[in-house]
C-alpha cells in the first residue's frame, strides 16, 4: 500500500511563489518515478514535471524557467517550487508515484493565482 500526501497549495499572487510538498508512505521501492500533474476546470489532468530517482527532470514547457522539481530520497518526499506563477497556472495540483508497473495519486492540492 502507498500513500501520497500533499500539502502548500494555496491562493496567491501573479508573479508570486507557492512550493508544494509530497510525502509518499509504504512500500516504496528505491527505484521510482515522482511527478506532479494538474487539472484545471474543463481541462484533462496534465504533467507539470517528473523526476526520477537518481535525479534527472522533465519539465512540461509552459513551466520551465520558473518551476523546480526535487525530491529527497531519504524522506520519501518530492517537492514543485514554483515561481514566477501566472493565471493559468490555477489547477488542482496532484502528486504521483510509478513503480512496478503501478501509478498512485494523492488527493490533491488546489493551485489558485489571481490578483
Amino acid at each position: 500500500q502507498v500513500q501520497l500526501v500533499e500539502s502548500g497549495g494555496g491562493l496567491v499572487q501573479p508573479g508570486g511563489s507557492l512550493r508544494l510538498s509530497c510525502a509518499a508512505s509504504g512500500s516504496i521501492f528505491s527505484s521510482n518515478v515522482m511527478g506532479w500533474y494538474r487539472q484545471a476546470p474543463g481541462k484533462q489532468r496534465a504533467l507539470v514535471a517528473a523526476i526520477i530517482s537518481g535525479g534527472s527532470t522533465n519539465y512540461t514547457d509552459s513551466v520551465k524557467g520558473r518551476f523546480t522539481i526535487s525530491r529527497d530520497n531519504a524522506k520519501k518526499t518530492v517537492y514543485l517550487q514554483m515561481n514566477s506563477l501566472k493565471p493559468e497556472d490555477t489547477a488542482v495540483y496532484y502528486c504521483n508515484l510509478r513503480q512496478m508497473f503501478r501509478s498512485y495519486w494523492g488527493q490533491g492540492t488546489q493551485v489558485t493565482v489571481s490578483s
